[in-house]
């Protein structure tokens, strides 16, 4: 079977121009104008990826993102816009956006992004499943996304839970800075963004607040390790 795509943009040259060129590679395609209309259309078209503009009227795909997310989705979500602040990035990646293309944008870069989203997925559907990870106090559920440090619980952005993800899943392994900006938002670390920087300090911050020891050191030079001191 076809992947399917849902497009959500009220712009009708760039939704004709996703419309045809998805088609070219092989991708079945839905188009919705809104986001009242979109997120009608992921009930009923079940999509394997959201491509999803930011700036539309009446909902805007912030909203629209994190309807999704609250709603259960796990579908991939690359938002379009032609924001190109951090701040804009950080907001949009912190709602449950997997990656985020700013306008105007190369179609194949575009497509690659596509590629690289639809592979992550297929990947960890294929992955055997562990649903409670652990490391020294910390514990990670993925059924019920709660984290515990010494039993109490530490509430965790979308982005902050899957940074401790990975970092659980690779105990004591040095995980770069471009290996972590593409495991988890889904795009090269360019060195020019402090993205990555701000969500490592909010996490220890988080992990650390009842005294507990730091788990997630810093490898200068090299990147990040979750061990203990």
């Amino acid at each position: 079977m076809r992947e399917k795509i849902l497009v959500i943009d009220d712009d009708e040259k760039i939704t004709s121009m996703l419309r045809r060129s998805l088609a070219f590679e092989g991708y079945e395609v839905a188009v919705a104008r809104n986001g009242q209309e979109g997120l009608r259309q992921m009930l009923e078209e079940d999509p394997d990826l959201l491509i999803l503009d930011v700036m539309m009227p009446h909902m805007d795909g912030w909203e629209v993102c994190r309807r999704v997310r609250e709603a259960g989705s796990g579908v991939p979500i690359l938002m379009l816009t032609a924001k190109d602040e951090v701040a804009d990035k950080v907001k949009g990646l912190d709602l449950g956006a997997d990656d985020y293309l700013v306008k105007p944008f190369a179609l194949e870069e575009l497509l690659a992004r596509v590629r690289s989203l639809l592979r992550r997925t297929a990947d960890k559907a294929g992955a055997a499943p562990q649903n409670r990870l652990h490391f020294e106090d910390v514990t990670l559920d993925l059924d019920t996304r709660q984290v515990t440090r010494n039993g109490k619980t530490i509430d965790l952005t979308t982005k902050e839970f899957e940074l401790l993800h990975l970092f659980m899943q690779n105990p004591r392994r040095v995980l770069s800075r471009d290996i972590i900006m593409e495991k988890i938002w889904g795009y090269d670390y360019s060195g020019e963004s402090n993205v990555l920087e701000v969500y490592i300090a909010l996490l220890r911050q988080k992990l650390e607040e009842h005294g507990g020891k730091r788990i997630i050191q810093t490898v200068r030079g090299a990147g990040y390790v979750l061990r203990g001191e």
